[in-house]
């Protein structure tokens, strides 16, 4: 399959191309030439299927002409090596767990298979990869351990001095061996605005092979969609007519959302989605007025979702062909303080006795403000509550036990660089790291 560039100011590529290079050419993000529809028997038979089954059957969609399908499989059974439990929460309203991985956040299923594929691809060129990826919080320790140790692969993680948490940052920083963690001194939108530059850089990529493991990357974005498609088999298990079925997904640099978004063009009978945010809420200003104005980013306590520019708004814009009627028709927003995050996880620790992490409470509190009646809502907690140990606990008023796998990881020493805002310096740390 090839795979275009949301600007179409260049030829479509092929999916190698596409995943080694991260970024098109004239800075558009990559999209999927076909998206195929499923026929209504894999609907029918989707209940009775693993994570692992249906996920196989989704990626063979976008990448079965490029990749053999023992090898296929492989990748993907070797990357969802744990659960994605639906878990209902109340009434009508239920919590898709995305923390069961190995750095304990969502992001586990598109780093884990993109590491695979690309490992997959090296092997067949033999030449060291340089992995770029700004990270506001958990895409960092998923992508640094998803590609942890995978042979021709240096992975250089940059993140927003002061604005991750301190679990977030020691899944990331403790690793050593080809992870470098760079402490930029700025914002997540600095940091991403860094990593773009660089691939728009003509010295840089005539010297290195760079390549981004952010949502911008089709392999890591593409792959999103599995839990979907999972999600609704697990409620064909649970209910007897999983109609009027409502998404409502934490959003910050919208690549959840839009795999989302991919998957209702796939078939998945979806009947809208809610797209959750902090108070870092353009997109939310663009379904209101039809006008997207980037700006800033705010620190909230949702810190994964403190973007301000969106990166993947291209493709939402690029898959409705930049209609604001369409977008609205499929997609409602909502945006909630930090105050309002606390009172949700906290009421409903206390009401429901399920503890939800801040991003997740966004999620949730959209579903009590906003289902209609007869919708089904499932909200997607895509990261566990350990790692946000101080806030939870605050807002709930109890202690939150901290899960073996962190605790290994605060057992590390922290290992970062500094780096300052200007492209220049880092331009000339990545030249002198080869």
């Amino acid at each position: 399959m090839k795979f275009y560039s949301t600007n179409k100011k260049t030829s479509p590529v092929s999916l190698h191309d596409a995943v080694v290079r991260g970024l098109a050419a004239d800075k558009g993000l990559f999209m999927p030439e076909v998206i195929r529809r499923f026929p209504p028997a894999f609907y029918q038979n989707m209940k009775e299927m693993t994570l692992r089954e249906i996920s196989f059957v989704v990626a063979e969609a976008f990448f079965g002409e490029d990749v053999e399908a023992d090898k296929l499989q492989e990748i993907v059974f070797d990357a969802l090596n744990f659960d994605i439990p639906l878990v209902r929460v109340a009434d009508n309203r239920y919590s898709l767990e995305l923390f069961h991985g190995p750095t304990l956040a969502f992001k586990d299923v598109g780093a884990r298979f993109m590491a695979r594929l690309l490992g997959y691809f090296n092997r067949q060129e033999k030449r060291q990869v340089n992995v770029l990826v700004a990270t506001s919080g958990d895409t960092g320790s998923a992508v640094a351990n998803g590609f942890l140790d995978v042979p021709g692969v240096k992975v250089f993680v940059l993140y927003p001095q002061g604005k991750v948490s301190e679990i977030q940052e020691k899944q990331f920083t403790t690793l050593g061996h080809n992870i470098t963690a760079l402490e930029v001194s700025g914002t997540f939108d600095d940091c991403q605005a860094l990593v773009k530059s660089a691939f728009m850089d003509p010295e840089l990529n005539e010297k290195l092979y760079l390549t981004s493991a952010n949502s911008i990357n089709v392999a890591r974005f593409l792959p999103q969609a599995f839990y979907y498609f999972y999600a609704y088999a697990q409620l064909c298990g649970m209910v007897e007519h999983p109609e009027q079925v409502v998404f409502s997904v934490p959003s910050g640099n919208f690549g959840n959302l839009t795999a989302g978004l991919i998957a209702k063009r796939m078939g998945l009978p979806v009947k809208r989605f809610i797209a959750a945010n902090n108070r870092n809420d353009v997109f939310l200003q663009y379904l209101r007025t039809g006008s997207y104005d980037p700006r800033p980013s705010i620190a909230t306590i949702a810190n994964a979702m403190d973007v301000g520019d969106p990166s993947n708004f291209a493709r939402i814009l690029d898959l409705y062909g930049h209609s604001h009627e369409a977008i609205c028709a499929d997609i409602s927003g909502v945006s909630y303080t930090d105050d309002e995050i606390r009172r949700t996880m906290r009421d409903t620790f206390r009401r429901e006795q399920y503890l939800l992490d801040p991003h997740g409470a966004c999620g949730y509190q959209a579903l009590v403000d906003g289902l209609q009646p007869g919708e089904i809502g499932i909200c997607l907690e895509t990261a566990s509550p350990a790692k946000f140990l101080d806030t939870v606990s605050d807002a709930v008023g109890e202690t939150i036990a901290m899960p073996e796998k962190l605790r290994k990881f605060m057992q590390g020493e922290k290992q970062s660089i500094l780096m300052p805002v200007g492209f220049n310096a880092f331009k000339h740390f990545l030249l002198n790291q080869q």
